[in-house]
């Protein structure tokens, strides 16, 4: 039951479709069962979703419409991008004297439209359309994702499914399969194979009280796709758990397994993590494409400039190179790139990670086993009697990890590694509070670089707009670089699902120590002060780097601020 709940039945009893005896049983039967009140008015056939809504409606001066046959044009349809439409749940219907109509499920939902009108930059005004409606209008409408799931299930349903050569190869491999697994097995690699398509880095199967839910996040933005029955729930998750190597009879702690599978001609390993969730386990699985790591520094989205910076801290003999930001920021990936840039025979690399998301050529990678005792450090005290020249450490979690990496870095080595920090000056002072002394962060440590991922705007539906006032305060001092730019988005296109952005780069913060920085580290200083004198020797911010690339035409000012919001310049 919600919170509008209340506000509903009074609405209903008051336009006579609802008796006060029926409000209340509702109202009973919803908080036992967790579930709105409409539904439930509707599933006892006390009233239709279709009358009650109208009246939700008759209530806020708002129209009802239905959208079955409706013919939308596709200039009203390319005015909302399909992550906005997913996003807010909202199919836009037509547009009058620069006013913009679009049909939403919940009349009560002020705050769909105040949101629209500012993402959309436009006037924007609602009609009521029932939610199952607008649900499949989107999936006509907007990419071939949303559909995706609901074409599977429909074809599951009629026995009439074409399977790929490698769902074939897979089901004659495995001798357990039965004829009643048969589809589910069908369904959960079709999910896996329209998530390559579609180019996401995640699948997430998350169990609902009243539906499985499935989500796709493509370029760091999650989009929901046609949900497979509740019903279905128990066996495709059975599916997955048997496909990583994890117990189908565990449910009640986390688990993580990997799969291997072959997509279109690409090997991909899935790694796979369960938790167990009040409603079933959710799953979410990683994609990662072993060719798509295989990048060099320019496809990183580095300007020039900050190439050649990096390049040169990469060709160092010794010292510290750290990589901050949140998780998902990318950092792993700027790694990887750095060590493939540098992987040449005549130097040893050795790489400590938890877990090995990649396998490359010519590195050697050691897993970490905590089971067994296998930690980050005593990896590292192991793999330094192995004589690298060259260590990467997946990420400094403690003081041990630290004395080591520094230690190393004191003693010829070149350590690279990542820290769980917002921007780059913090990450001294976060090693000081690990327990690392100061003179041995400052003598130690030789850059760091902070890091976001912004999306790429879409080459195919590209074009000119103006920034709005208010995307320009919220900027602040970084505006002025915008006076004479001319600003892109994407429009949004087939080719990039209606969304605008397709793929995504780096913006980066590049903090050098140098022998000013370290007499401020010897001192202790804060990370403010740390900032501050950084900008001074020209240190160039998360969202200076990101504006730059606005002007450049290769991502949005809503991106940039998006990934910068905690930025002060």
């Amino acid at each position: 039951m919600t919170s509008n709940d209340d506000y509903i039945l009074e609405i209903l009893e008051n336009v006579g479709l609802v008796t006060r005896e029926q409000a209340v049983a509702a109202r009973q039967l919803a908080a036992q069962e967790d579930e709105r009140v409409m539904d439930v008015l509707a599933r006892e056939g006390v009233a239709s979703k279709l009358d009650m809504l109208k009246a939700l409606a008759g209530q806020f001066g708002m129209e009802t419409i239905t959208l079955t046959g409706l013919d939308i044009s596709r200039e009203v349809l390319d005015m909302v991008p399909g992550d906005v439409a997913q996003r807010y749940k909202v199919v836009p219907v037509f547009k009058h004297d620069n006013v913009l109509t679009v049909a939403l499920g919940d009349p009560l939902d002020v705050d769909t439209l105040d949101g629209l009108r500012y993402v959309l930059k436009c006037n924007v005004e609602g009609v009521v359309a029932p939610p199952e409606e607008i649900e499949k209008a989107i999936a006509n409408y907007y990419g071939r994702a949303t559909g995706a799931v609901e074409g599977m299930l429909q074809e599951i349903t009629e026995g009439t499914l074409a399977l790929p050569d490698e769902v074939k190869n897979q089901l004659v491999a495995d001798e357990n399969v039965t004829e009643s697994d048969a589809p589910i097995i069908k369904l959960v690699s079709l999910i896996i194979m329209e998530a390559f398509r579609s180019r996401a880095s995640d699948i997430h199967l998350e169990p609902m009280p009243k539906k499985f839910r499935v989500r796709y996040r493509i370029d760091g933005v999650l989009h929901e796709v046609d949900s497979p029955p509740k019903r279905l729930q128990s066996a495709i998750i059975s599916r997955v758990k048997i496909m990583a190597n994890m117990s189908i009879a565990e449910k009640r702690v986390p688990q993580d397994g990997r799969i291997q599978i072959n997509v279109m001609g690409r090997d991909l390993d899935l790694r796979v993590s369960s938790i167990p969730t009040n409603h079933g386990e959710s799953i979410v699985m990683r994609i990662l494409d072993k060719a798509g790591i295989a990048l060099g520094l320019p496809q990183l989205g580095f300007f020039s400039d900050d190439q050649q910076v990096f390049e040169r801290l990469i060709t160092l003999s010794d010292g510290i190179i750290l990589v901050t930001g949140p998780t998902g920021s990318g950092k792993t990936t700027t790694l990887y790139a750095c060590l493939n840039t540098i992987n040449k025979p005549d130097r040893k690399i050795i790489t400590v990670e938890d877990p090995v998301e990649y396998q490359m050529g010519g590195i050697n990678q050691v897993q970490v086993r905590t089971d067994i005792g296998m930690t980050f450090s005593a990896a590292l005290r192991a793999i330094l009697r192995q004589a690298p020249n060259i260590i990467m450490i997946g990420e400094i979690r403690d003081l041990e990890t630290a004395e080591i990496a520094v230690n190393a870095s004191l003693t010829g080595h070149l350590v690279f590694s990542t820290l769980h920090t917002n921007d780059a000056p913090s990450a001294v002072t976060r090693l000081i509070d690990i327990g690392v002394k100061p003179f041995l962060v400052a003598s130690s440590v030789r850059a760091i670089m902070a890091q976001r991922l912004v999306r790429r705007i879409c080459d195919k539906c590209k074009e000119p707009y103006v920034a709005q006032e208010a995307e320009l305060r919220l900027l602040g001092p970084a505006a002025s670089q915008l006076a004479s730019a001319q600003l892109f988005h994407g429009k949004g296109c087939a080719d990039c699902s209606f969304t605008g952005y397709r793929g995504r780069l780096g913006i980066y913060e590049i903090f050098l120590i140098d022998d000013q920085v370290r007499n401020l580290i010897f001192d202790q200083v804060t990370s403010a002060e740390l900032r501050t004198k950084a900008r001074e020797l020209g240190m160039r911010t998360l969202r200076e780097d990101g504006v730059r690339k606005v002007v450049a035409g290769i991502t949005t000012l809503e991106e940039v601020l998006r990934v910068t919001m905690g930025d002060s310049n």
